[in-house]
């Protein structure tokens, strides 16, 4: 590998993060609490840490697809670790695995916490641990191109950690990554304003428009709240937080052809299809459930708090309005089913995505009825109209069965390490793992994730990664060839 290059990234993304606590020290000073200095010397911290390894490597730029593996595995795991320095110096999360744990949590859009009370926090701090979100969001789909302009390596790192969408189907978003990293970020920041002068209107804060603006187009789930989103009860912030979870949850391609009026080209979007299918489905069941047992007064409150959980969780957001653990049983276990979905291929959102769902059924469906029916016709699958290659196949039905096996051997780790019950072992990581946020169990919407040991913080943020990073390239690193020359 070339180590000098991977420096000089390092190096670069070290200066980006400490650069980037500018904001949070504003809103200390704004505020005028006392995490101003805390902010400021981690960001002086950071950045004179990283100012070194860019400087002096900075005439090293080839990059292969191992340094990119490299970079995207660790790269994360270092800014995790120095994002947490304003907490510890301010004492607001004095342990370093804890501190580690909230900023992994933030990055990868999970949205676990370990904090008991978040109100207490200040501003400054909730204003970066939100901020966390918002570069995470969209991180794995640019970080590539801004670190890795040279040689395929980025461009094949590119399209198989962000936007797996675009080598299943074989769409091409622009002709230039740069360019494509532009279009991204500028819809992507769009609506985030969008929503934030939606909140603002219905009468929420500027400050808690942007941390929630910055959880819901991510598909994160930090709340500067306790209480998350159920503590503004409020159907005007519910139904309008539900529209950008779904318009995050959405391939942030399909934007790009909105814009460009390409209408065709989403009308036959099956991941399109079948992620508003699944919607439709989740919610109606779970609202006639709620609605039928008599959890609420009304059809339109069940329908209200059955959408926007079902979607929160499975778009893996996070964000609660109810605890939904007093619900009936049965609409529990809707919510859990819709845990391993995840939306859309190229969004900001984490889980097995819906059209690894789409490949697989229709791969069964072609193949039952070469079996029993027509057995001298060939199994296809066509996706957007268009054939799927053999290998999307293979490599979806391999995604879909690792995803179950990390979650069984995970599951019984946690059961054996913190010797918990076994609802909250899968939980979490089914939680961690699909970057979910808030599980069942002891780690439930009323509930958090301080209570585990340190060991299981560990394991649980390395489920993050791994479930952020899209599996292959997070595990691609323990195969004893991946450090061969």
């Amino acid at each position: 590998m070339n180590y000098g290059s991977i420096a000089h990234v390092l190096g670069k993304l070290l200066i980006v993060t400490g650069s980037s606590m500018v904001l949070p020290l504003a809103c200390s000073i704004y505020y005028r609490e006392n995490d101003l200095f805390s902010i400021f010397i981690s960001g002086i911290i950071t950045i004179l840490s990283g100012w070194p390894l860019w400087w002096f490597f900075r005439r090293h730029h080839e990059l292969n697809i191992k340094d990119g593996f490299f970079i995207a595995v660790f790269g994360w795991v270092l800014i995790s670790a120095v994002s947490g320095l304003p907490f510890m110096f301010h004492g607001s999360i004095p342990s370093f695995t804890d501190a580690f744990f909230e900023m992994m949590s933030g990055y990868t859009t999970t949205g676990a916490t370990i904090l008991t009370d978040i109100e207490v926090v200040p501003h400054g701090l909730l204003f970066w641990r939100s901020q966390t979100h918002l570069l995470g969001g969209m991180g794995f789909l640019t970080l590539t191109v801004i670190f890795l302009p040279h040689g395929m390596g980025g461009v094949r790192l590119f399209r198989a950690e962000s936007s797996p969408g675009q080598v299943i189907t074989k769409e091409k978003f622009i002709p230039r990554n740069r360019d494509t990293m532009i279009w991204l970020w500028g819809i992507y920041i769009t609506l985030n304003v969008l929503e934030t002068l939606l909140l603002c209107f219905g009468g929420m804060s500027l400050f808690d428009s942007l941390c929630h603006a910055f959880g819901t187009v991510s598909t994160s789930g930090y709340s500067s709240k306790n209480a998350s989103i159920g503590h503004y009860d409020s159907a005007y912030f519910d139904w309008v937080i539900i529209i950008f979870m779904f318009l995050g949850g959405m391939t942030f391609m399909l934007f790009y052809h909105l814009v460009k009026g390409e209408w065709k080209t989403i009308r036959i979007n099956t991941e399109l299809r079948w992620y508003v299918g699944f919607l439709i489905f989740f919610c109606t069941i779970v609202a006639l459930l709620l609605w039928k047992e008599g959890t609420y007064d009304s059809l339109g409150d069940a329908i209200r708090y059955a959408v926007f959980q079902i979607m929160s969780l499975l778009t893996t957001t996070g964000f609660t309005t109810a605890d939904y653990e007093k619900w009936p049983q049965a609409a529990q276990m809707f919510l859990y089913a819709s845990c391993f979905i995840g939306g859309c291929a190229g969004s900001t959102t984490s889980g097995i995505k819906v059209v690894h769902y789409v490949i697989i059924w229709k791969y069964m469906v072609a193949t039952v009825k070469k079996i029993f029916f027509q057995p001298m016709s060939v199994a296809t699958v066509r996706l957007n109209r268009r054939p799927v290659d053999r290998i999307i196949i293979d490599l979806s039905i391999c995604y879909f069965i690792i995803n179950i096996f990390l979650i069984l051997g995970g599951g019984c780790f946690m059961v054996l390490v913190d010797d918990m019950d076994y609802v909250t072992g899968m939980s979490s990581v089914i939680a961690s793992l699909m970057n979910i946020g808030p599980g069942f169990g002891t780690i439930g919407p009323s509930e958090n994730y301080a209570h585990i040991s340190a060991v299981g913080k560990w394991f649980l943020s390395w489920n993050m990664l791994v479930g952020r990073l899209e599996m292959f390239s997070a595990l691609v690193i323990f195969y004893p060839s991946f450090w061969k020359r």
